[in-house]
């Protein structure tokens, strides 16, 4: 028998509190963003029952938010550790791991996928991963609540590292794979064509969850400045190097800054430096599905 229990969350466990070692700017006046920075991650142990210890930060919580966009997540899942099976039954999140593989568990079936794989944990699906190899996997987790700032769990007590793997996997995924993407000309009057591909819309998620985005900038493209109304975005840098503006401020971006868009917030990324950038772009709604309410302020922001 399962041994269930409840723990009030708003990341992994108990025993996880939210850390507040963010590299950002807090300040009146300053760029806010989340930067990935081992040196500010802190260790957490048996997450969700999970085997073993994952160094953790929080790049971004709900407070930065007006939505219910509830956490935004970086760790490293090292070998033969990872996060035990629970269940949410008022959020719900999407783990993605950056290189390696490791196993996915969705609705107690789990299957092995590749590096670049992302993985929807639906409300109330239970869920949970484990790395089964001898390589350090970096992981990024994202979440949207039903409540702003609210979510609870229930863990299962299984740590999944005896979990029988099924192929093709049974459940929700997709990957980071370039040769999806389809040329996007001037996205939101930018400099050039990106390339893009809306990996989950709206209809994937019981949440405000609006999309899941993946994107390539090459040198001397840009997303160009807009604003939304009904939307709040989160950039995630995957690699690459540009400049963000965020309602006239501009500043460099690397791989490992998570950049919150909030409401009303215009902004845009252009990549000035001589390599792609590999973005995830996610959403969450303020006035139902489907409804962004955009304007386009005509700067390819290749100028700043």
């Amino acid at each position: 028998m399962r041994i269930r229990f409840n723990v009030v969350i708003a990341v992994f466990a108990v025993s996880l509190a939210f850390y507040s070692g963010i590299v950002q700017g807090e300040q009146k006046g300053k760029p806010v963003y989340g930067r990935t920075d081992p040196a500010h991650y802190t260790g957490v142990s048996n997450a969700h029952g999970g085997a073993g210890t994952l160094p953790f930060m929080e790049l971004l919580g709900h407070k930065t938010f007006d939505t219910n966009i509830l956490f935004v997540h970086r760790a490293e899942i090292p070998p033969k550790c990872g996060i035990g099976e629970h269940i949410h039954r008022d959020m719900e999140e999407m783990y993605l791991i950056f290189n390696g593989t490791a196993q996915f568990t969705v609705n107690g079936r789990t299957a092995e996928l590749p590096a670049g794989s992302m993985v929807l944990c639906p409300k109330g699906s239970s869920h949970g991963i484990y790395n089964h190899t001898d390589e350090t996997l970096q992981w990024l987790n994202l979440a949207v609540s039903m409540e702003k700032g609210n979510g609870t769990a229930i863990d299962y007590g299984d740590d999944l590292s005896g979990a029988t793997v099924e192929s093709p996997a049974p459940f929700r995924w997709a990957q980071l794979d370039r040769s999806l993407l389809k040329p996007a000309a001037h996205a939101h009057g930018g400099k050039g064509s990106i390339l893009f591909r809306r990996v989950w819309a709206n209809d994937s998620f019981q949440t405000n969850w609006e999309f899941i985005d993946h994107c390539v900038l090459p040198p001397d493209t840009s997303i160009g400045y807009h604003q939304h109304n009904a939307i709040e975005e989160v950039y995630y840098l995957v690699s690459g190097t540009g400049q963000m503006t965020v309602n006239n401020q501009t500043w460099d971006v690397r791989a490992g800054d998570a950049i919150p868009c909030t409401l009303h917030d215009s902004h845009g990324l252009y990549n000035s430096s001589s390599e792609d950038i590999v973005l995830v772009v996610f959403s969450c709604g303020s006035r139902g599905k489907g409804i962004y309410d955009v304007n386009n302020w005509g700067d390819d922001l290749s100028k700043r």
